[in-house]
């Protein structure tokens, strides 16, 4: 696609922004200090929740922040400093932490909140590009920000140091999640709804259950598995061994591979393919999705611990929980 020079000259602003922004979140990074770690221990040690507040802009960034802790199991909300200064302090307990958002430092709208911490003493987190701020020398835990330069051409836009106040939360937050150990599961807990809830889906919750599967024995004739695939309807049939472990599979291919005259009166242990791919239930769906993609199949058994079948997952049955 031929760009123009007009395109060109916004795309050399685009990317001055962008070069701007990254050389800022790299001095944020090489910033961090104990400051960071003893913000860290005090939200990983609350009884209560995090509150996150900011005016403005910073409001803005305050509310993501927030959303980010509390879906990633921090119980946190969002406080507008205006309304907190009409009735909304009393949502402030006991056992909360307040995380305040500013980049001057001197928000006038915060200064009830900081004063509501101080009488209470309720733990504050300020989150500034200025130190001797009223909010950074009254907080109790300061993350100073880098005095990096806005992008905008005047460098007055909230720019800059709104991309490093969304990366500072970012930061504690994932900090959090590996100190807990927070695994797929508990994201799911917190994520039920939309793509990303079905993508972690278990295999036990998508799979057919064990009264409905296709088996039938390794010295079972063909016409005998050939009724159990067209009764069941998955286009395969398992086979199992005289213990009930699943030993191998019977598929449309295997039928191509060994039409004959004699087909239904073979044993299924001459038809089959042997040690099928399998998945057990613990695994996410997503991982049996992968599997049915690399080996261009359609269907794939569950086992226990022991190898016995106890249930099937379905590609039809993962597009239409939107795991695909």
């Amino acid at each position: 696609m031929t760009v123009s020079e007009t395109d060109q000259k916004d795309i050399a602003v685009a990317r001055k922004v962008l070069d701007i922004e990254a050389a800022a979140l790299k001095e944020l990074a090489q910033s961090l200090n104990g400051d960071f770690c003893r913000a860290l221990s005090l939200i990983e040690g609350l009884k209560g929740r995090l509150v996150v507040t900011g005016m403005g802009k910073s409001g803005h960034i305050a509310k993501k922040v927030a959303a980010t802790f509390a879906s990633t199991g921090t119980p946190s909300f969002f406080v507008h400093p205006a309304e907190a200064s009409h009735g909304d302090l009393g949502m402030i307990g006991q056992d909360d932490a307040v995380l305040a958002l500013s980049n001057s430092g001197e928000t006038p709208e915060l200064s009830d909140i900081i004063a509501y911490t101080r009488r209470f003493h309720i733990p504050l987190i300020g989150m500034t590009r200025r130190a001797e701020s009223s909010l950074g020398s009254q907080c109790d835990y300061p993350l100073v920000l880098p005095n990096s330069a806005e992008a905008c051409p005047n460098r007055q836009a909230p720019t800059t140091s709104t991309t490093a106040m969304l990366a500072l939360g970012d930061a504690l937050a994932v900090a959090l999640m590996e100190r807990r150990g927070f695994s797929a599961d508990d994201f799911r807990t917190f994520h039920p709804g939309g793509k990303l809830g079905q993508r972690l889906l278990h295999v036990r919750e998508v799979m057919h259950g064990a009264d409905q599967l296709p088996l039938v024995s390794e010295a079972a004739r063909m016409s005998d598995a050939l009724m159990e695939m067209t009764g069941k309807s998955f286009g395969c049939v398992g086979v199992t061994d005289d213990t009930a472990r699943l030993v191998g599979i019977v598929t449309d291919g295997d039928l191509r591979r060994h039409m004959g005259d004699d087909l239904v009166s073979r044993p299924v242990g001459n038809v089959m393919t042997r040690n099928p791919k399998t998945i057990t239930p613990e695994l996410l769906a997503v991982e049996a999705l992968a599997i049915m993609n690399d080996r261009s199949i359609t269907s794939l058994f569950v086992v226990d611990g022991q190898g016995l079948p106890c249930g099937l997952v379905h590609i039809h049955d993962l597009l239409r929980l939107g795991v695909a």
